[in-house]
């Protein structure tokens, strides 16, 4: 039957040693070309030793810069040390994942969530939020104890929630006897704190670290370091390390991406049969990447970013060979809020989200001069004809259109 020899090939033609290590969840014992940013968390972080509550952390850098990879890091080396000195301080450190739209788009699902982690639990909803806000308190006064909580791609939730929530966790500590507060908040969007209200900003009291993108020479070392324990030895063909981390540098420099390449390389490979991983298989991987990339980007933008791009679509296949400027874009952005219903941005604000999206290559935006009617962009969209239909059914369900 085909399927036992499918199921035999797989067994036969194992290329991986340990899988897990090119995962994205994975935590090294050591994290090359970060020790100056894993220095800068270490010190924010270290006044929990001697019981005291820590300053608010924001750490900002692009997708697969090591960001969570570093904190994570430091957090288990805290509690290694503190197991050590067993001095009696009680620190709880919380992950919450703020991209995940059943744990963090409101207000009440992001404290629910923190409760359940401490032990507690509250309705999935139906209660008043200042009652969940109390619950929460309740289960932390119950002992003494320090909390960080890390809020990952925190920028993420600020787009659905009010800027309240974070004065609100940080103003919880004047309120407590027992417990204090700590938040790491990690984005990859560098000016998330600017469009925060200046006094949630203040009460934050925050320090900052910037984590720069990898250059290919780091994304070599770093993946020429994780393949010798995750693949059998000579499985990898000359030349793949190299144009994975190639790859990657162009886009931002993003290790995730170049570890992921690999890996998928590596999958696609053993599916076949084959006893090497080419660089054939790195191209496949690639443009597999991109395409999961693309509709996970569609799917998980708020609705008005995914009103603007639909705009560009529809534009694009309407107009052919012409030029598109921001100005039509915004034009016909706003004939899609009526018929949506919704709330109608900026042009400037507009301007901002279509620079976004050549940022996340979804279009090529250049700026271009028109005299004295000063400077635009003439956008052109970068998503793959293949998948252009697929991402059309994604936005107009989405908006109801």
């Amino acid at each position: 039957m085909k399927v036992d020899k499918i199921f035999d090939s797989f067994i036969e033609n194992n290329l991986f040693k340990n899988k897990n290590i090119l995962q994205a969840n994975y935590t090294p014992e050591d994290i090359p070309h970060r020790d100056a940013q894993i220095e800068q968390v270490a010190n924010v972080l270290a006044p929990v030793l001697r019981g005291e509550r820590t300053s608010n952390l924001f750490i900002y850098g692009k997708t697969g810069t090591g960001k969570t990879l570093s904190v994570q890091y430091v957090r288990n080396k805290l509690f290694g040390r503190l197991e050590k000195m067993d001095n009696g301080v009680n620190l709880k450190i919380e992950y919450i994942n703020c991209k995940l739209k059943k744990v963090a788009d409101t207000e009440y699902r992001i404290l629910a969530e923190l409760i359940s982690k401490l032990g507690g639990s509250v309705p999935a909803t139906g209660l008043p939020t200042d009652q969940v806000y109390s619950r929460f308190i309740d289960l932390i006064e119950q002992e003494k104890q320090l909390i960080i909580i890390i809020l990952d791609e925190i920028d993420q939730a600020m787009q659905k929630i009010p800027d309240s929530f974070l004065y609100n966790l940080t103003r919880l500590n004047s309120e407590l006897v027992n417990s204090q507060i700590g938040i790491i908040g990690i984005s990859n969007d560098l000016t998330f704190l600017d469009s925060i209200d200046p006094r949630v900003r203040s009460s934050l009291g925050e320090e900052e670290i910037v984590f720069p993108p990898y250059n290919a020479i780091q994304l070599q070392e770093i993946l020429k370091k994780r393949s010798e324990d995750a693949f059998l030895k000579g499985v990898l063909q000359d030349g793949v390390i190299a144009k994975c981390s190639a790859l990657a540098a162009r886009e931002h420099g993003d290790a995730r991406r170049a570890l992921d390449l690999l890996r998928i390389a590596g999958e696609l490979a053993e599916r076949r049969g084959q006893k090497k991983i080419k660089i054939e298989h790195i191209d496949e991987a690639n443009e597999k990447i991109e395409k999961d990339k693309i509709i996970d980007i569609v799917e998980t933008e708020p609705k008005q970013f995914k009103l603007v791009l639909l705009a560009i679509i529809n534009l694009t296949e309407r107009r052919k060979l012409e030029k598109i400027f921001t100005g039509d874009v915004y034009d016909y952005y706003n004939g899609l809020c009526k018929k949506a219903k919704i709330e109608i941005l900026t042009q400037r604000r507009v301007s901002d989200i279509i620079a976004e999206f050549d940022m996340l290559g979804l279009i090529n935006a250049r700026v271009v001069s028109k005299g004295r009617y000063g400077r635009t962009r003439q956008i052109k969209l970068a998503i793959p004809s293949r998948l252009l239909e697929k991402v059309k059914g994604i936005l107009t369900e989405a908006l109801v259109l």
